[in-house]
């Protein structure tokens, strides 16, 4: 019976949490938009969409002397940990081998060819595939230098591999 109730108290505490987290986000939610969108405008959404995640992984009890500081600063950290992947990938990127130095020198057509495919696939695919096919980078390093999951490596390089395919074969 004590097992029952303690389950019960987890699960009241949590709803009492849920609603905490629900008001505050009501409040300040409107704010926090018009904020951001004035510094980061078509980003404004996912920016605040991640904000709220972390902000509903707090275990603490929103109890927060200056909720809109905090939001702001949730913000700042958010956008720096972006700017630091995107730098380190640009930095990856920048140091792989260009990509007409291949171990078979194809024609200049045929280099001008891979070169225009792989420049057109999008930026995530297109990140993971020169770090494997121009960098010599396993998928586990790959994972490890864009901050990603090696499942999400080989996902991300089969999609690229099938654009490749698709538009070498129009």
């Amino acid at each position: 019976m004590s097992e029952a109730k303690t389950v019960g108290d987890d699960n009241s505490g949590r709803s009492r949490r849920h609603a905490r987290l629900e008001a505050f986000y009501r409040r300040y939610s409107p704010w926090l938009v018009a904020r951001l969108r004035r510094r980061f405008g078509a980003d404004t959404e996912d920016l605040v969409q991640e904000i709220w995640l972390r902000v509903s992984a707090i275990e603490a009890d929103l109890d927060i002397r200056h909720p809109r500081a905090f939001l702001l600063k949730v913000a700042f950290n958010i956008g720096l940990s972006g700017d630091r992947q995107h730098r380190r990938r640009r930095q990856i990127l920048d140091s792989a081998a260009p990509l007409g130095t291949m171990a078979l020198e194809p024609t200049q057509n045929a280099a001008v060819q891979i070169q225009e495919i792989v420049l057109a696939l999008p930026q995530p695919l297109r990140d993971v595939f020169v770090l494997s096919r121009f960098g010599g980078l396993t998928n586990n390093q790959i994972a490890e230098q864009l901050d990603i999951s090696p499942k999400t490596v080989e996902w991300r390089m089969t999609k690229a591999l099938a654009q490749c395919a698709a538009e070498l074969r129009r």
